[in-house]
């Protein structure tokens, strides 16, 4: 296990009350006041209170003045705050969620589409609102089967953990058929939980109710225990943080990948099969789950740079200093309020790095950024200048026949 991963664990329970009896907690106190979270928040010129000055507030004994503001509904979990604190306070992982829920009890009003997707999740496993019994829909314009463990029980390697956006969404069905040919070609033996999975959970504790993320991981483990296999794989980086970092709360100690860390580790016999050249420059959006908080930086690259006829060129902010898409901490479902508030979208500020590089591909990995993207290049009227497309999806095109 990492060590932040066992800071997390400790702290599963722990409320602002009893943070400073924790380790991860006392470290708080440690905080020099230098205001960097603040300077490097892509919304911290619209926060009242920015992680220095919460800290402040808890050490004054004020921290009631933070639940009673707005200010954590601007905070979409990018991690950037943590990654450049000089005094390695763990500030998206442990603070700013235990802020969050003491927010949201107070919050007079929950925005419209955000109360919604939490709503959705409770009832039906998934933001969308959708049943359970069309979360395999988009396998029927595939040419081969995916196997559901329910229907076919016995041992397999590869528990792919599909996630709800590329479940539903279309442009993550796009994304979810790409994966299941990428799988098919490589002869994985892969399965799915199909109708009976749900949400990770990641963003229900994210995203302000941590009875939510309890329920989830409750629901999934209970799953993983009717099944063996070996590894738990899944193309989305939010469920890749729920599983590395929260469900061990729960002693969960399985392994798991990123799709894009599965694909790469074969990217040997993938080589040859990319046979198609494709003469475009792809510019690489990192995630922030992927990037910031699972440090996978090169591996998206190496693949990209696998495709024959690829240019690939860097945006101002790149890994670590990456800009985040905004989509992340229920960001998703705030872009009517932060509209309302005279926020730029973020995902229309990274859109613009991407358009300088002058790119003819915005690469992705996390199926959060499609979408946002797509709807920020039409914005910015650069649709016919330039396409979004996942990882998995520039691979399939360049294997010939597909």
């Amino acid at each position: 296990m990492l060590a932040a991963e066992e800071a997390i664990e400790q702290l599963w329970g722990v409320t602002l009350d009893k943070l400073y009896d924790s380790t991860e907690g006392q470290r708080i106190l440690s905080c020099i006041q230098c205001g960097t979270c603040a300077g490097a928040c892509p919304y911290g010129e619209h926060m009242e209170y920015p992680p220095r000055k919460i800290i402040t507030m808890l050490k004054a004994g004020l921290i009631e003045d933070v639940f009673d503001s707005d200010s954590l509904l601007k905070c979409v979990n990018c991690y950037t705050c943590m990654s450049k604190c000089p005094r390695n306070i763990r500030l998206t992982e442990i603070l700013l969620p235990l802020v969050k829920e003491q927010t949201a009890v107070r919050l007079s009003h929950m925005p419209q589409e955000l109360h919604k997707a939490i709503e959705n999740t409770y009832r039906y496993g998934n933001s969308y609102g959708e049943s359970g019994r069309k979360r395999m829909l988009w396998t029927q314009t595939l040419d081969f089967p995916i196997r559901i463990l329910a229907d076919d029980p016995h041992p397999v390697d590869i528990l792919w953990f599909v996630e709800c956006d590329l479940a539903y969404h279309p442009r993550g069905q796009d994304i979810a058929r790409a994966t299941a040919q990428l799988f098919h070609l490589l002869d994985m033996d892969f399965a799915t939980l199909g109708y009976e999975e749900h949400c990770a959970g990641d963003c229900g504790r994210l995203t302000w109710e941590p009875g939510l993320a309890e329920t989830l991981i409750d629901y999934n483990l209970a799953m993983f225990g009717k099944y063996k296999f070996q590894r738990i794989v899944t193309n989305d980086p939010h469920a890749l943080d729920a599983f590395n970092f929260r469900y061990p709360m729960f002693e969960f100690r399985g392994k798991v990948l990123s799709t894009i860390s599965l694909l790469h580790s074969h990217i040997d016999r993938l080589k040859p099969m990319l046979t198609e050249r494709r003469d475009m420059r792809i510019t690489y959006h990192d995630s922030c789950c992927l990037g910031r908080h699972n440090a996978i930086y090169e591996e998206p690259r190496q693949l990209l740079e696998a495709i024959p006829g690829v240019s690939l060129v860097e945006m101002v902010h790149n890994r670590s200093n990456s800009i985040c898409c905004g989509g992340g901490g229920g960001g998703m479902w705030l872009d009517t309020y932060y509209k309302s508030l005279g926020m730029e979208r973020l995902s229309d500020r990274r859109i613009r790095e991407a358009i300088a590089t002058g790119a003819d591909v915005l690469a992705v990995a996390c199926p959060y950024e499609v979408s946002r993207f797509e709807d920020a290049v039409k914005l910015a009227g650069y649709e016919h200048r330039m396409i979004v497309r996942d990882i998995t999806e520039l691979l399939i095109e360049a294997i010939g026949g597909h």
